[in-house]
């Protein structure tokens, strides 16, 4: 797997594209495309809302949250190009919050700063628009890569996850997570080699 190869069939240049004139033309008062940008906001927020917050009633306040902001703020966003950078970033802080709040109970989020949580399964977030003979191949293929995935440390999974499957940028991860681009290349490689091994086994 080459540095420009995405597990996700997208490209970060037009989901980038997409999400940047949805937008714009939200952001001018069209409602459709205000309609379309929370439903792709929607599926994109709690995807990594439940692999960060790890509890599922975090991860669905925190969408909810990210929603109401996309809504609220659309038309004060400056870079569209750069929205999906600020969605990532809204959940992962919201989760983070969430998070100090449940600091007494057990671990079952995913940590962003390297240590391990034991048990941590990766949730499936079907896409129902695929004609089913192509639904059960991924979910065929996706039960396979949730393993592998699952047995990734937190931190590397979380790059895995912005990088290969939602298609963000090397700079795009490392704003999000607060980590050097330096860094993220380093986590992604050590994940995709870890990825490669589990998945030749699988």
């Amino acid at each position: 797997m080459t540095d420009s190869e995405n597990l996700h069939p997208s490209t970060s240049d037009a989901a980038r594209a997409l999400y940047a004139d949805l937008v714009r033309r939200a952001a001018a008062g069209e409602a459709d495309a205000m309609e379309r940008l929370l439903m792709k906001a929607q599926e994109a927020a709690y995807r990594f809302s439940l692999i960060v917050c790890g509890h599922q009633e975090d991860a669905e306040d925190v969408m909810q949250d990210a929603l109401i902001k996309t809504f609220r703020n659309v038309g004060a966003i400056h870079e569209p190009e750069a929205f999906r950078t600020w969605l990532y970033r809204t959940v992962r802080n919201a989760c983070l919050m969430k998070r100090r709040k449940r600091v007494h109970e057990p671990a079952s989020y995913v940590s962003l700063d390297g240590a391990p949580v034991a048990g941590q399964a990766i949730p499936e977030v079907p896409d129902s628009s695929r004609p089913a003979d192509q639904q059960l191949m991924d979910s065929w293929l996706g039960s396979r890569l949730r393993r592998a995935l699952a047995a990734l440390d937190p931190s590397l999974r979380a790059i895995v996850v912005l990088r290969e499957i939602e298609g963000l940028s090397t700079r795009e991860v490392a704003q999000i997570l607060k980590i050097s681009e330096a860094n993220v290349k380093t986590r992604l490689h050590r994940a995709r080699l870890r990825l490669r091994e589990q998945l030749s086994h699988g």
